[in-house]
Order: C-alpha cells, then structure tokens, then sequence
C-alpha cells in the first residue's frame, strides 16, 4: 500500500506541473484537464478508500503548494475524493472506456460541489466554478475524454494496484 500511495503521490505532483506548464497553454476555454485529479480516482477506485485517502491528502497538500489556492483546500478536497472513489473498489469492472469516464466526469462533478460548499462558507477565500462560464463545462469534457487514455497508462504501471487482500 505504501509504495501505491507514493507512486500516486509522485504521478499527481508530475501531472499537476504538466497542468500548470505544459498544458496551460493549450487550454480549451482557459480549462486544463485535471490528470492529477485522474491519477487519484484511479489509484483509489483500485486500492481502495484508505490508500485512496492517504492519496487524496499527500497529493493535494504537494499541490496547495503549486497553487494560489489556501494551504489545504486541495488536501481537503481531494482526501474526499480519495475516499469516495475508494469505497467503489470493487463495485464495478474497470473497463477501458465507459467505466474512466464515469468516474472521471463524477469527480469532476463532485470536486466542482465541493469548491462550491466550501465557497459559501469561506467566500472569498475560495475559488468556486460558475455554471455560467464555460471552465467548468471545458473542464469536465476535458477530463471525461482524457480518463480511457490516463487509466490505460496508469493500469500498465503494476505498483500502483499492488495492493494484498488478506
């Protein structure tokens, strides 16, 4: 579990300076898709709710430090995602389409909520998506079409599922 958990962590801080680098300038309606986002759901819905967690914490806290966002909003966040993700192991055959872009698309959903209720309660200390603007709609096309592709590439590295059951 522990060698999961850090080779997800590390994957998530590589794939969030790509986001912030590489793919910012590409964007699709100033939206990026979130593949640190992807290689969490991944890593959780595979391992499970605990390393899902320890993933969503380690990654989000590396990432609050790559972001202007406040220190923990993506620790917070994402250690729900992590976990929510988690508790579907097993629940479902990981397909190589349908299934990625269920979760990615869900997450995504669930993620732009969250920044929402957590909007509310700190305004203006937390960003939050508008309905009306495209980011949101651009950000979660982006991920949904991204997932088959990310998944496929995370399934090949075999320490990020390598997770006993006993």
């Amino acid at each position: 579990m522990t060698k999961a958990v850090l080779l997800a962590v590390l994957f998530s801080i590589v794939a969030g300076i790509l986001q912030s680098t590489v793919f910012s300038h590409v964007a699709f309606f100033s939206a990026v898709p979130d593949l640190a986002l992807g290689v969490l759901v991944y890593t959780a819905y595979v391992n499970g709710p605990v390393p899902g967690q320890l993933t969503g914490f380690f990654s989000g806290l590396l990432l609050d430090f790559l972001s202007a966002a406040p220190l923990g909003l993506n620790c917070l966040v994402r250690t729900v995602l992590g976990a929510a993700a988690g508790m579907m192991k097993g629940a479902f055959f990981l397909d190589f389409l349908v299934l990625p872009m269920i979760l990615m698309a869900s997450a995504t959903v669930v993620k732009a909520l969250a920044y929402f209720i957590l909007h509310l309660i700190f305004a203006p200390a937390v960003p939050t998506y508008s309905l009306t603007s495209p980011v949101l709609w651009a950000e979660l096309a982006l991920n949904t079409l991204s997932a088959p592709v990310l998944f496929a590439l995370l399934r090949r590295v075999k320490p990020l599922s390598a997770v006993k059951e006993k």
